[in-house]
């Protein structure tokens, strides 16, 4: 009987250990843990990359560098090696190229997006939720060597944009939007008056009026052999915007895709109607929609606010020739709605997360630098380059950027006034941004989204008879490019709370030697216990 007992105890020891074995084996990946050290090490060096973006705009460049060099002084054991990029999507391919082999850099500029594929990787990006609070070295830090921003003092808002699955993955770094930019001067000579809200019927009325030609084919509204009327930058963001304003499915929080319905099909039918007329057309297809504007060759031109001193007469980063420019009075509004009563556009623009790695007093280094990116003098000093708006309530309320703001019109430099009236407006506007639901292969669902208007614009151009046949095909076609049928949803209203969906095989195999383990157990007891009564009752019978 002791035999038994070693034994049964020694299997239910077995199981035990293969049942926490598995529990650490299936469902979704935990959040990073990391510590936050007592103290910051000033007794040792440290060297950390940081991974940024510019638009080839040398004054960004030298802000990144200033910001470096003024860092460094602040902790003379810390080296930040800079490296730049020109496009987020290349820093967006290299980080999950690094993470293979845990070369990824110590800080990055990225977006929400980007993240929420980068946290498939088990322990990469840092959750800053404990650095945020820590007394020591978090927002507002007693340690901290400069004057840190507290918490409470980031845009809500912009903030909250950098909370993935719970917790906050990034902190914002500079925001955006998008912005509609009018030739006033042919609005007004097509008989037309701005509205104080623009309205999608209302550009598509006015562009349509552009598209007129006379008998030779030139544009009666320019005297031009070219005219594209409205011309849309991102077409990810046309149709994102134009879902959320009619409040018809794109996707859930939980990453179920809803973005394919007969709505989707309306706005794309519209779209339609309005490239066969030649009235609009898109940056991919066509071209920049700032060179067009400002040779007179456009009446409305919808890009980011980050790219304002592209835009207009004297816009100073302009990249056509100067006897290509044509002079006209240069508007900047928020983009068209479809219900005036309740505005929304798209909050957009860079945030930075940190990367895990084996040293938590490196980590900790890099939280230091991405903290000091917040500081007054970088907010503002970053903002003034094009129309974004600082992230803090601390830098928005400087009177150096207040002083700013109010210049708007002194140069076409520093001062330009479609840069500054663009960073108003953004202003004005926060509270009726939003961010689309984020989750890994929310950035394949966001390229799907402009890929359907772009389609639609090449087919029409084309002669492709469009229809429900045609939107039935491109439904289906996009979906399987972008894998848009192979994101795993984590919703709840569509499945069984006893579906955990599918297993890898180590669980799989653990759960089978589980089950052998408790049958072999069950059956061990069953055959001892019979072989007790046995042995019993031939005692008894002696």
């Amino acid at each position: 009987m002791r035999k038994l007992h070693k034994w049964t105890s020694f299997c239910l020891v077995l199981a035990l250990m293969i049942s926490f074995l598995l529990a650490g084996c299936h469902g979704s990946v935990d959040r990073a843990v990391f510590k936050v050290p007592e103290e910051f090490d000033t007794s040792r060096d440290y060297e950390i990359t940081f991974w940024s973006k510019n638009d080839t705009n040398k004054t960004q460049t030298d802000i990144y560098k200033k910001a470096i060099e003024d860092f460094e002084k602040l902790y003379p054991n810390i080296k930040v090696n800079l490296r730049l990029y020109t496009d987020y999507g290349k820093i967006y391919n290299d980080v999950i190229t690094n993470m293979a082999t845990n070369t990824t850099p110590n800080v990055c500029i990225t977006y929400p997006d980007h993240i929420a594929t980068y946290l498939k990787s088990d322990n990469n990006v840092v959750p800053l939720d404990d650095l945020f609070t820590d007394k020591k070295y978090g927002l507002g830090g007693s340690e901290v060597r400069f004057d840190s921003p507290t918490a409470g003092e980031i845009v809500p808002k912009f903030l909250e944009e950098c909370k993935v699955n719970g917790y906050y993955y990034a902190i914002p770094y500079m925001r955006s939007t998008e912005a509609c930019y009018i030739n006033k001067t042919y609005v007004e000579k097509l008989g037309y008056t701005l509205p104080e809200v623009l309205t999608w019927d209302f550009i598509w009325e006015v562009a349509e009026a552009a598209a007129e030609k006379n008998e030779n084919g030139i544009y009666k509204l320019n005297g031009q052999e070219v005219l594209i009327p409205f011309i849309y930058k991102s077409t990810d963001n046309m149709m994102i915007q134009m879902i959320q304003q009619k409040n018809t499915g794109y996707s859930t929080p939980n990453g179920d895709v809803l973005i394919f319905n007969d709505s989707t099909k309306e706005i794309l039918n519209d779209i339609a109607g309005h490239v066969e007329s030649r009235a609009f057309s898109t940056f991919k297809i066509s071209g920049y929609p700032a060179n067009f504007l400002n040779a007179g060759q456009c009446v409305f031109a919808i890009d980011s606010t980050a790219g304002a001193t592209w835009m207009g007469t004297n816009a100073p980063l302009s990249d056509i020739s100067e006897d290509a420019l044509v002079e006209f009075e240069t508007v900047v509004m928020p983009i068209p709605q479809y219900d005036t009563e309740n505005p929304k556009m798209i909050s957009q623009g860079p945030s930075v997360c940190i990367f895990n790695k084996e040293d938590p007093q490196e980590v900790l280094a890099s939280w230091l630098f991405a903290q000091y990116l917040l500081t007054n003098e970088v907010q503002i000093a970053y903002s003034q380059t094009e129309g974004y708006v600082p992230v803090t309530t601390k830098a928005q309320n400087d009177p150096v950027y207040q002083d700013y703001l109010s210049r708007g019109g002194e140069d076409d430099e520093h001062y330009y006034k479609v840069k500054i009236d663009a960073t108003r407006m953004l202003l004005d506007h926060t509270d009726d941004t939003f961010v689309t639901p984020v989750f890994n292969g929310s950035v394949s669902l966001r390229n799907a989204a402009g890929e359907l208007i772009e389609n639609v614009t090449k087919s029409v151009r084309r002669k492709k008879e469009i229809n429900d046949a045609y939107f039935e095909k491109l439904y289906a076609d996009t979906a399987s490019l972008y894998r848009l049928d192979q994101i795993e949803s984590s919703s709840s209203e569509n499945r069984n709370p006893s579906d955990l969906g599918a297993m890898p095989p180590a669980s799989i195999i653990l759960l089978s030697t589980l089950a052998v383990t408790w049958v072999f157990i069950g059956g061990y007891l069953i055959f001892n216990r019979l072989k007790c009564k046995k042995y019993t009752k031939k005692s008894s019978n002696h």
